[in-house]
Formats: structure tokens, C-alpha cells, sequence
């Protein structure tokens, strides 16, 4: 939920920065990319920063768990820059889309089993609400990526 909405901050950002002349982003699929590629940074480089915080969210379900947030945490930062550059942008959404679907099973667990995790609300409606969020992120990736909703009003402009 943090996630989405640091996603739609940027982007509403984007916008002002638009309306005002300070930037020229002319598409709303361009502010979900920069907003989609800035929150995979953060919580990307989070995944460096707070390895502890992470760990107990797949420990016990994945192995090596700890070089497994690593890497995920490379992934998140890796599909950011690829975002962003055109010539990776359509792979780089697909990719961003599948590990979103990849991360899914794990965020099942955790609504299943409870979690207590430092930084995170301690309620067990807060793992099951985000559940809900997930094929929303897998969109998000998508249309970022220009893969979905060209036609619908999103399209993407060559940067």
C-alpha cells in the first residue's frame, strides 16, 4: 500500500511538474513510469539497507533467504533503470510483471501464517489487504512498460 502510493505521488508530482513548466511528462503512462521506477528504488535499495526486514517475509519458504531479498532488491532497482531507458522499457515492464506474480506466493504466506515485522503494521489485515494490491503492481509494470492501454488515453510518447 506504501508502495502504490509512493507510485501515485510521483506521478501526481509529474503531473504538477507538467502544469507548472517545470518538466514536460505529457502522458499519464510516462508519470506511472517514473512513479512505478522511483518506489522500485526506494524500496529496492531498502532491500539492501533493511535485509532484517525482509527475511522473515520468506524465511522458512524460500531458501537462502537472505541473498534471496538481495537479489530481489537488485531486481526491483534493475526494472527501475530499465523503465526508464526506451530501448529496455517493454522488457523491462514484462519482467517487472512476472516478478510480481513471482513475489505473490510469498505475500499469500505471510496473510496465511502472520507475520510480525519491524516497520510494518503489526494487524493481520494489513498482509491480506495487500494481496489485493498485487495484480494491480502486475498492471502498473505493464502499462509502464507500454505493453497495455495505448489506446485507452495512456499512450506512451517516445521520451
Amino acid at each position: 500500500m506504501i508502495f502504490l502510493a509512493f507510485v501515485f505521488g510521483i506521478a501526481a508530482l509529474a503531473l504538477l511538474a507538467d502544469r507548472v513548466g517545470i518538466a514536460s511528462i505529457p502522458d499519464w503512462a510516462s508519470r506511472l513510469r517514473f512513479g512505478l521506477a522511483a518506489a522500485l528504488v526506494f524500496f529496492g535499495v531498502d532491500h539492501f539497507l533493511a535485509v532484517g526486514r525482509y527475511v522473515p517475509m520468506i524465511d522458512g519458504f524460500v531458501p537462502f533467504a537472505e541473498q534471496v531479498v538481495l537479489v530481489t532488491g537488485a531486481c526491483e532497482i534493475a526494472g527501475a533503470i530499465g523503465l526508464l531507458v526506451p530501448a529496455t522499457r517493454r522488457l523491462a515492464g514484462i519482467m517487472l510483471a512476472i516478478y510480481f506474480v513471482c513475489v505473490f506466493p510469498a505475500n499469500i504466506a505471510n496473510a496465511l501464517n502472520g507475520l510480525a515485522v519491524d516497520g510494518l503494521p503489526s494487524s493481520g489485515w494489513y498482509y491480506w489487504v495487500r494481496l489485493a494490491f498485487q495484480p494491480l503492481y502486475v498492471w502498473l509494470a505493464l502499462v509502464a512498460g507500454g505493453i497495455v492501454m495505448q489506446r485507452q488515453g495512456l499512450e506512451v510518447r517516445p521520451s
